[in-house]
């Protein structure tokens, strides 16, 4: 399904920084339990560029995640996108069982069953991928489970399939759910907390990230707790504006208040963008929609604010 046009961007602070290697050691599981290694694991790179990261949300039913690693800045070598996010998976709804499910399209399981040829190739390349996970008209969503035993059930099923296809974290996107469907209840106020909670015990060292929109963006806090104790990033939805993700506890480096939109949005706005979000000290740039197209000029009209280096596109 196709995500709304909204437009935003974040931040990534100038850095010029030396790219560290590493053995595969210390990378991702590429091979079944069957499989023996014959030959040298690929050395894996990291993205070193301080003070920021640039993120980048890939709809996979009409275009190649590896699109995101085709860029790197010109001074440097760094990948210009630090986390590629599949979009999107679904939180789905089982009329039988009465519960919510996880669910991969055909286009989302093909970037996942061939991650050793979609995803670990990125990661080889210093980049984290996240999995997105979306609402489906089914009435299921993140803020209408009813019980801490639902939400822990839901946090499994995403903590299983990050862990089984070596994905770096989920992504929350509190879209398309339409809360009431199937007589579902509608949103409440320990839901979301309750759902982050009980993933981050089962992903401990993995990313979680939430895209400031829907229900879940007024509901951050419940018994205690907030959404900022769980999360590790934020960022504006709106594609095209500037405004800051109201989630307490995430310093000003987490949080992205810009967005932008690949396709839509125009150079100016975007470099505008950057901008805004240097001077503010904040850490992450959202893009959203990459497709095959060489957009390695737009891309470095901001990177040379927050980076001080042009783009390259290395098809």
């Amino acid at each position: 399904m196709k995500k709304q046009f909204r437009v935003w961007s974040s931040m990534l602070m100038l850095t010029s920084c030396s790219t560290l290697l590493f053995m595969a050691s210390c990378k991702k599981e590429e091979l079944s339990p069957n499989n023996q290694q014959t030959k040298t694991e690929p050395i894996v790179e990291t993205v070193t560029k301080a003070g920021g990261k640039s993120v980048c949300y890939v709809e996979v039913n009409s275009n190649s995640l590896l699109n995101t690693g085709k860029y790197t800045l010109t001074t440097g070598g760094q990948q210009l996108f630090d986390i590629a996010i599949i979009f999107a998976a679904n939180i789905n709804y089982n009329t039988s069982t009465g519960k919510a499910v996880l669910y991969n399209n055909p286009n989302v399981t093909n970037v996942l069953v061939n991650k050793n040829t979609q995803i670990v190739p990125l990661q080889n390349k210093g980049m984290k991928v996240l999995l997105s996970i979306l609402g489906n008209h089914q009435g299921a969503g993140f803020c209408n489970f009813t019980s801490r035993a639902a939400a822990k059930a839901f946090a499994q099923q995403l903590a299983d399939t990050a862990n089984y296809y070596g994905l770096d974290g989920i992504d929350f996107d509190d879209e398309y759910a339409d809360y009431g469907n199937n007589s579902l209840p509608q949103p409440n106020d320990s839901s979301f907390v309750m759902l982050l909670d009980e993933l981050r015990k089962l992903i401990p060292t993995k990313i979680i990230s939430f895209y400031y929109y829907g229900p879940a963006a007024s509901r951050l806090s419940w018994g205690g707790k907030k959404a900022g104790d769980f999360v590790n990033y934020s960022w504006n939805a709106i594609y095209g504006s500037y405004s800051v993700p109201n989630v307490a506890g995430l310093p000003k480096s987490n949080l992205g208040p810009a967005a932008v939109d690949i396709m839509v949005t125009s150079q100016s706005t975007a470099n505008s963008l950057a901008t805004q979000t240097k001077n503010n000290g904040y850490g992450v740039y959202l893009w959203y929609n990459l497709t095959s197209t060489d957009k390695h000029v737009f891309f470095s009209g901001v990177s040379n604010i927050l980076y001080g280096s042009s783009v390259t596109y290395t098809p």
